[in-house]
């Protein structure tokens, strides 16, 4: 029998169309334009990055900021639920799910190669190629992947959650969450956009992510069956990929990603502690405990640096990147978050996240990234050159390969990008799906159809960017697509004081 709530749902033309018709338009380009579509691509990117970069640094501080103040502030013991509610998942699979939907394979694709960019253009004027350089190469991605990436993440989870278990929004729309900040008069034109810009942003995040795993997929099985690494391998992983994360949406939030990230959550613990044991054990440890002082000895002036006379560029193309990839999830994130986190306080959302997520990612980038640097410290593999002349995807497969059972390994780690990349793009699916039903009451999940579109969309996206090639036209995709999402944060976050304040005075 038909559920009679789930029948009444139906897609939002308003938002499903215009959304639909920017994918198009942006794959026909990337497909019959490259060569337009690359040069616009690069053009956007100096644009935000150049001029508005600074925006992006001082809206992740502001973040950062408030996320504190809700944790340890006077609403951080306020209950998503009634009183006595027990959380809906356990600790364990509540933060597997947010661990691997949160970072999704991105921490592959970079584990290894971020320190080695940092160790050919480091920061702040140090020499490349230095000892000093070894030691901020290995600390920085600690740094973009660790405090205030996991807080833009947090923020929109909590007022969402609120919306969710606290208002009890019947519908499960991230728009919502901005209700306490919007006019009454056009709030629903302006819900609209908002969900629009939201689901542009979710898609330019993803795309980027996409379109940097598929490569490096595609490398690992390249090296790992001895074949040569041609675009009919990356478009066969990239279809064995939809298959799969189309197949956890088919399941639904708690039979197929709840699993997908437990099968996750295995595999990466196994990978570290292999990494760890069978490397350099004592050289990775001393680097992961020097970056540590070394990040907060220049927390702030990381946060913050413009290099505005200097101009290297590396704000630009690192951190201001970063920022900008983190919120070009955030909402989506905070949606998928925020639905899973209820029974929780503010206090343990807010606290869980940033510092389970900040634990997970430097555990695995401290290791996996102080393998690489020994490999160029001790001369053991010409790691600078590989990422030179060959990219990040083959350097990847280059040096998971130099382990100990190489090519076991290797299955590994192509395995654990696999699950890693179908948890957070099916994650993505369900999320986009959510925004564009309407009347989906918030205890209820997307319909099927739905779920396998999004999924099928964000794959034949991912194509073009494939074939199109290049890191910073993949990046730009995030970049563009994030701006929208700075004043979107902000009017959430305005939303929730107000509602706050308004709790305080009952």
């Amino acid at each position: 029998m038909i559920d009679s709530t789930r029948s009444k749902q139906r897609i939002d033309w308003t938002i499903f169309a215009p959304t639909l018709a920017v994918v198009l338009a942006a794959t026909i380009a990337l497909v019959f334009f490259p060569n337009a579509a690359r040069h616009a691509a690069s053009a956007a990117r100096a644009f935000t990055t150049g001029s508005l970069g600074w925006l992006y640094l001082l809206a992740a501080v502001l973040i950062l900021l408030f996320a504190i103040w809700l944790a340890f502030g006077r609403y951080g013991h306020i209950k998503f639920g009634e009183p006595d509610e027990l959380p809906e998942y356990s600790n364990i699979h509540w933060i597997g799910m947010m661990f691997t939907a949160g970072v999704g394979g991105g921490l592959l694709v970079w584990g290894f190669a971020e320190p080695l960019f940092y160790l050919k253009n480091p920061p702040f004027g140090i020499e490349p190629l230095s000892k000093a350089s070894i030691e901020w190469a290995h600390m920085y991605p600690l740094f973009h992947w660790g405090i205030v990436p996991w807080a833009i993440y947090a923020i929109p989870a909590v007022p969402i959650a609120y919306m969710l278990y606290v208002k009890k929004v019947p519908i499960l729309r991230i728009s919502s969450a901005c209700d306490g900040a919007l006019p009454r008069r056009g709030r629903a034109a302006i819900k609209t956009i908002i969900d629009i810009f939201i689901i542009i942003g979710i898609i330019g995040g993803t795309a980027t992510a996409l379109g940097l795993g598929a490569p490096l997929v595609s490398a690992f099985v390249a090296e790992l069956f001895a074949i040569e690494d041609t675009i009919v391998v990356k478009f066969s992983v990239l279809v064995f990929w939809t298959m799969l994360f189309g197949a956890s949406c088919y399941r639904g939030l708690k039979k197929g990603i709840q699993k997908l990230a437990d099968i996750n959550m295995v595999l990466a613990a196994s990978v570290i502690n292999f990494v760890l044991l069978a490397g350099p054990t004592l050289f990775i440890l001393n680097m992961s405990v020097n970056s540590v002082g070394l990040m907060l000895k220049n927390f702030w002036a990381m946060t913050m640096w413009t290099d505005p006379i200097e101009k290297s560029g590396f704000p630009e193309d690192w951190t201001i990147f970063y920022w900008a990839w983190w919120l070009a999830f955030s909402a989506y994130i905070g949606l998928f978050f925020g639905r899973i986190s209820r029974g929780r306080t503010i206090r343990q959302l807010v606290v869980g996240v940033i510092c389970w997520g900040t634990l997970g990612t430097w555990l695995f980038l401290a290791v996996v990234g102080g393998y690489a640097l020994h490999l160029h410290h001790a001369d053991l593999l010409p790691v600078i050159d590989i990422i030179t002349n060959d990219g990040i995807s083959v350097l990847a497969a280059k040096v998971v390969v130099s382990l100990p059972l190489g090519k076991l390994t290797l299955s590994a780690f192509t395995l654990l990008a696999l699950v890693f990349y179908a948890t957070n793009i099916d994650s993505a699916a369900y999320v986009l799906a959510s925004i564009c039903t309407r009347n989906l009451p918030n205890n209820e999940e997307p319909v099927r159809s739905n779920r396998i579109v999004w999924a099928l969309l964000l794959a034949l996206l991912t194509a073009g960017l494939v074939q199109l090639g290049g890191v910073q036209t993949i990046q730009a995709a995030t970049i563009v697509s994030s701006l929208p999402l700075i004043p979107i944060t902000f009017l959430m976050c305005l939303s929730l004081v107000r509602w706050l304040g308004a709790r305080s005075t009952l």
